[in-house]
């Protein structure tokens, strides 16, 4: 970066992508310090090196975070097991089913492991028993990826996080009906007597040898 570049020239990109052609090292430091930026060596391998006008701040900024979301990736991945003995007690139980809870939700995935030492080969049932209640206990939060089996002398089974649950699409607003504002409308208004018309009693013929203005009928 900026007076670390040894070369004596260098092929440089702007701070906007446009290529700005060969120059001497020197008056492309200058030339980023007139911006305010630095100049950074992104091609070292090209002849002459490739060298691009950025903010420095930035970039590291945005390894930092592109390094800190691969780890998260990683870790999703990340195999946790917790083992257990037939003999494990129910309180000790309770505490491992919650830590594999908090493990799940942090999207790792579980191995349950029982350990059987001697006689206690005999009692596998009290594995799979086990196996079962919290397989049970932690459905809401896990899928089974691997069946209970025994391994030797070691009963294994494995949870991985569940699939988060598809948000639901939402339906379009209908859209409100509008008046009907046409020629149909007007038409079907002409149509319709007026009431004063149609109420308006008819006018009674006058008597005879009555004077109707100017004529007597």
């Amino acid at each position: 970066m900026n007076e670390q570049i040894r070369v004596p020239k260098v092929r440089v990109i702007s701070e906007t992508g446009e290529q700005l052609g060969i120059l001497s090292t020197r008056d492309a430091i200058d030339r980023a310090r007139m911006v305010g930026l630095d100049l950074m060596e992104v091609g070292p391998t090209e002849n002459p090196p490739v060298c691009k006008i950025m903010d420095y701040g930035k970039f590291k900024y945005q390894q930092q975070k592109k390094e800190h979301l691969a780890r998260k990736k990683q870790h999703v991945n990340e195999m946790k097991e917790v083992r257990m003995r037939p003999k494990t007690d129910d309180h000790d139980l309770d505490i491992k089913t919650n830590k594999a809870r908090e493990f799940l939700k942090d999207g790792c995935k579980v191995q349950f492991t029982m350990i059987f030492r001697g006689r206690e080969q005999l009692h596998q049932h009290i594995g799979r028993e086990t196996f079962n209640d919290i397989m049970t206990k932690l459905s809401d939060v896990s899928k089974v990826e691997r069946e209970t089996r025994l391994e030797g002398r070691r009963m294994i089974m494995i949870l991985a996080p569940a699939a988060p649950p598809k948000k639901p699409v939402p339906k379009p607003a209908a859209k409100p009906k509008q008046e009907q504002t046409g020629p149909a409308s007007s038409e079907a208004a002409k149509t319709e007597p007026s009431q004063s018309q149609s109420e308006q009693p008819a006018q009674e013929p006058a008597p005879a040898g009555v004077n109707n203005g100017n004529e007597t009928i």
